[in-house]
């Protein structure tokens, strides 16, 4: 059976490196994993998104609407724009966080109200984390891309892979307990 998931947020949120270490992960335990990476306009804010797919044999990382089995949002408005993706009875995983695109910051729109209320009643099997909150309580705000990686990990079961190594394996030493302890306070959160 290969399995579908989605990777969302906004440019320096960390999620193309939460996917690399997502699929590094995979690999260890021995699936045939296919990823790929839609940066758009990263380096200045814009959206992220990655598809991994992992099984036996999977031929193609591309994901159809209607067919992920999980999506993991690092903000609330990519939840929103990448819910179409999800599969009924599929896995929403979303950060409780803003980015205010420039248009917000400059008055011209407002950023949607009540956009986790919407998810939740859209969604039955939904996990809302404040990831920003237990990263910064941590030491530093930028950790929350592990936070959601390892509520990630814990809702797919696939926690035997080694992945304190892996992790160590894509960060400078100095950042590997910081994110460690990331990584295990989102296992927690689910």
């Amino acid at each position: 059976m290969t399995r579908s998931l989605i990777l969302a947020g906004v440019g320096g949120q960390g999620t193309i490196l939460a996917s690399n270490i997502l699929a590094e992960g995979l690999i260890s335990l021995g699936y045939d994993v296919k990823m790929s990476e839609i940066h758009g306009m990263a380096q200045r804010g814009g959206s992220v998104n990655t598809q991994i797919r992992f099984g036996e044999k999977v031929y193609s990382p591309m994901i159809a609407s209607g067919e992920a089995d999980l999506l993991l949002a690092f903000e609330k408005i990519e939840a929103v724009r990448y819910l179409h993706y999800l599969k009924p009875g599929g896995i929403l995983i979303v950060n409780d966080y803003e980015i205010y695109s420039t248009t917000v910051l400059t008055g011209q729109e407002k950023y949607p109200e009540e956009v986790l209320d919407k998810l939740k009643e859209s969604i039955e099997n939904h996990f809302v984390i404040d990831a920003a909150k237990i990263a910064s309580s941590l030491g530093n705000i930028r950790a929350q891309n592990m936070v959601l990686l390892g509520a990630a990990v814990k809702r797919l079961g696939i926690m035997d892979a080694n992945w304190q190594d892996i992790i160590k394996a894509y960060l400078p030493e100095k950042l590997h307990e910081l994110n460690i302890k990331a990584f295990r306070e989102g296992i927690k959160q689910v």
